[in-house]
C-alpha cells in the first residue's frame, strides 16, 4: 500500500490526534485550537469548518487567512528533523504545527507556545 505523503493527508483526521495528545497531558481542545487560529489565522468558526472538512494540508495551509508572521521562531526537532531546515514550506508549516502540539503536551506556557 503506498504512503500518503504529509501534504496529502487529510487535516480532519490528524485534528483529533492532535487533541488526544493535548488531553492526555492535562491540555485542552481550546488550547490545541488556539494554536492553530494563532499559527494560520482561521478564526473559530473557519477553523471549525476545517476539521469538518475534506482538506489535505496542503489545502488547509494554503488556504490559511495567513500564517504568522513570528512562525520563524519556531525551532527544534520533530521526527528527527529540525523543523527550521525543511525546505518544503507546506511540510515546514505542518511540522511547526506538530512542534506546537509537542510544547502543549510537555506543559509549556501559551505564551511561550505563541512565541509572546
Amino acid at each position: 500500500m503506498p504512503r500518503t505523503s504529509i501534504r496529502e493527508m487529510k487535516f480532519s483526521k490528524v485534528y483529533p490526534m492532535y487533541v488526544q495528545k493535548a488531553e492526555r497531558k492535562g491540555r485542552t481542545r481550546d488550547e490545541v485550537d488556539q494554536i492553530i487560529s494563532w499559527l494560520t489565522g482561521y478564526s473559530d468558526a473557519k477553523l471549525q469548518r476545517e476539521i469538518e472538512g475534506d482538506s489535505d494540508f496542503e489545502t488547509f495551509f494554503d488556504q490559511a487567512p495567513r500564517i504568522h508572521p513570528n512562525s520563524s521562531l519556531i525551532k527544534g526537532v520533530i521526527c528527527g528533523i529540525r523543523v527550521e531546515e525543511i525546505e518544503d514550506p507546506v511540510v515546514q508549516k505542518v511540522r511547526y504545527l506538530d512542534k506546537l502540539i509537542d510544547e502543549l503536551a510537555k506543559g509549556k506556557t501559551m505564551e511561550k507556545i505563541l512565541r509572546q
